[in-house]
């Protein structure tokens, strides 16, 4: 293997490895109780924790962010610690094949990796976590290492009515008229990152894979007729995977939960992915933006990343590559072969524009941009198995989750299995498409032209020699195709062209005559009619800039319309409403109102956010809109924040 890439593993192994060579930690039992008067004010917590010593040492360490701790006891005896606002530091001579019990109370007041959305104003009241990258340590006392696994028992006081989502299977439910207390059992070891909780006001269903695994899809009350697309085709990808992956499903059940604000689209917390409820959607917002991918993705990471875990951020494509490459796999059984060369094809161009602009780096560099740990991560692994065949490919993934189960990899380990399972030899492979920065463009355009028809025809279609005119008009034609060739040729748009029942090329066509011809306006009219909110939202203003004399017309039609979550269609229309001369005057206080509202943190960031630009753009971000921007700039989206600061330094 290449002395590079063993000479970083290598340090940092060293780095990570004192604790970890000393002290295995077994078990964690936590009762956490949530201030009943002031719920985001204080956690309160009992806390044990069963761990073994492999060496002898002086001192263990949990880390704990700025917590307080009572009753501090090594196998019910009081012990000597230090707190230093990190770490509690418990000072003993622990003995090596020895195993302990440490007990205590604790307190905390998280400011990261647990959040109380809702609390301090009327919107959806929700507690949620997010431990990768924050760290749970900000509110149960853990290790933030992910090379130690640790099985996680929690319980939870929570408020009546409130439901509560936490890792592993529920044991009991005890109800008292004040709060209810819910107790959750893990079977098996996981990193102290995957810990996660949601306590908010749902509903679920449950659904069972092929295998008996019960799936729990949880959704708000008032979303009961957005269920059925949000989750669509969740059993299906289940069952899938695991028949694709030969490794039965590793936790005792599945839990899904939308939560407001989240930070990321979502999150594989062991046994109970969070995503953000930007995703719960209706069927008309299907086409345009879905829950499918991130389904998928975050489903994979149940084996890659919660059951074998990278060792370092060196290695960080053995989960994010992993996760998008099943997740195509699983979309792939659904929308078919074409649609997996797509976007295969779609993520060689992310890749080649990164590359162009000399950011590309080492699928092992541990800096490395999001599209190199996803897309080129998944672009290695289909190369790869292209490389050793499909039989040695699955054989040795199977033997690489089997053998490290409940553990941590190194990219070593992994490609071990795959030369053993093959009996090749990939040195060279790993130094071209592991080690080195180079993008191999060309072999991956070769490879997929050769097996879809689309991404053929897109590449090398010569409109010199072909009547692409006449192709574009043809309905069959697929829509990426008549989209490759529009932009290929001067081609000028017809009331023909319209004519085709494909959602995304209409939204093209909406998106790509900002200004519209007169002898055009008709047909694009219908545009405002079709099932995308995406390209409504499009015509409805680019029509209302096109005809001024028609705007009425066009605002009356969208009227009632909201889009998607964000609500991009109602904000866009208030917004015009607003400024449209002579429209709906004794309405336009209530519309200003309105958008006004839709500025306040009762709303999900992307609401406000939408209000915060068209209310800016028209220059009404008047007295409530500038006090809900101020209140923006603390929010916990880091995002969210930098946009609310950015555009409050404009107003002052």
């Amino acid at each position: 293997m290449n002395r590079l890439f063993v000479t970083l593993c290598f340090c940092v192994n060293f780095l990570w490895g004192q604790q970890t060579d000393s002290v295995d930690f077994k078990k964690v039992e936590s009762v956490i109780l949530f201030n009943q008067i002031n719920v985001d004010s204080t956690v309160f917590n009992s806390y044990q924790v069963k761990f073994s010593i492999l060496k002898n040492i002086d001192s263990v360490y949990l880390d704990a962010i700025n917590m307080r701790f009572l009753n501090v006891a090594l196998n019910e005896k009081p012990i000597t610690y230090k707190n230093d606002g990190k770490k509690l530091i418990i000072y003993n001579k622990f003995e090596a094949s020895t195993d302990y019990t440490l007990n205590f109370l604790f307190f905390a007041s998280p400011k990261k990796a647990m959040y109380f959305v809702g609390w301090d104003n009327g919107s959806k009241k929700q507690i949620w976590t997010q431990g990768q990258g924050k760290y749970t340590s900000h509110w149960l006392p853990s290790i933030d290492d992910m090379n130690e696994k640790i099985e996680f028992d929690l319980s939870f006081v929570a408020p009546k009515d409130y439901q509560v989502i936490s890792n592993g299977k529920i044991l009991s439910k005890r109800e008292t008229p004040t709060y209810n207390l819910w107790e959750f059992d893990m079977q098996n070891p996981m990193s102290s990152y995957l810990v996660a909780l949601v306590i908010g006001k749902y509903d679920k269903k449950i659904e069972y894979s092929k295998s008996g695994i019960p799936l729990e899809m949880y959704y708000y009350p008032e979303d009961s007729l957005k269920f059925e697309p949000t989750y669509r085709y969740t059993r299906e990808m289940f069952d899938f995977l695991e028949e694709e992956i030969g490794v039965s499903y590793p936790w005792q059940n599945y839990k899904q939960v939308p939560v407001k604000d989240f930070l990321y689209a979502g999150m594989e917390n062991t046994s109970a992915t969070i995503f953000s409820d930007s995703f719960v959607i209706d069927s008309i917002a299907f086409v345009d933006k879905n829950y499918v991918n991130v389904n998928a993705h975050e489903l994979a990471h149940q084996w890659f990343g919660d059951l074998v875990t990278e060792s370092s951020g060196i290695h960080h494509w053995l989960q994010e590559g992993f996760a998008t490459y099943y997740a195509l796999l699983a979309e792939r059984d659904i929308f078919g072969d074409e649609y997996y060369y797509w976007r295969l094809y779609e993520y060689s161009q992310e890749l080649l524009e990164q590359d162009e602009a000399g950011q590309s780096t080492s699928l092992l560099d541990p800096k490395s941009s999001s599209t190199t740990f996803y897309k080129k991560g998944a672009w290695v692994l289909h190369m790869l198995r292209e490389k050793v065949g499909n039989r040695a490919f699955k054989i040795a993934v199977k033997n690489y989750l089997e053998k490290y189960q409940f553990g941590n990899v190194e990219t070593n380990d992994f490609i071990n299995e795959i030369e053993m399972a093959s009996g090749k030899n990939l040195i060279e492979f790993v130094n071209n498409w592991l080690v080195s920065k180079e993008i191999y463009y060309d072999e991956m355009i070769a490879d997929i032209s050769k097996k879809s028809l689309i991404v053929s025809h897109v590449l090398f279609m010569d409109c010199e020699k072909l009547n692409c005119e006449q192709i574009i008009e043809r309905r069959n034609t697929d829509y990426r195709i008549k989209i490759s060739l529009i932009n290929q040729i001067n081609y000028l748009i017809k009331p023909k062209t319209f004519k085709t029942k494909n959602v995304k090329f209409r939204n093209y066509l909406a998106n790509n005559l900002p200004e519209i011809p007169s002898e055009l306006q008709d047909t694009y009219e219908t545009l405002l009619y079709d099932k995308s909110y995406t390209t409504i939202e499009t015509a409805l203003f680019n029509l209302w800039q096109n005809f001024p004399k028609e705007r009425h017309k066009y605002l009356d039609k969208i009227n009632g319309i909201h889009g998607f979550s964000d609500k991009n269609v109602r904000t866009l229309w208030l917004t015009l409403a607003l400024i449209t001369e002579d429209y709906q005057l004794k309405q336009r206080k209530q519309y200003f109102k309105e958008l006004t509202d839709y500025t306040s943190p009762e709303y999900g960031f992307e609401i406000r956010q939408n209000a915060f630009q068209y209310l800016n753009q028209i220059q009404a971000c008047e007295e409530d809109c500038i006090d809900n921007l101020k209140q923006a700039i603390t929010h916990h989206n880091w995002r969210f924040k930098k946009f609310a600061k950015t555009l409050l330094e404009k107003n002052n």
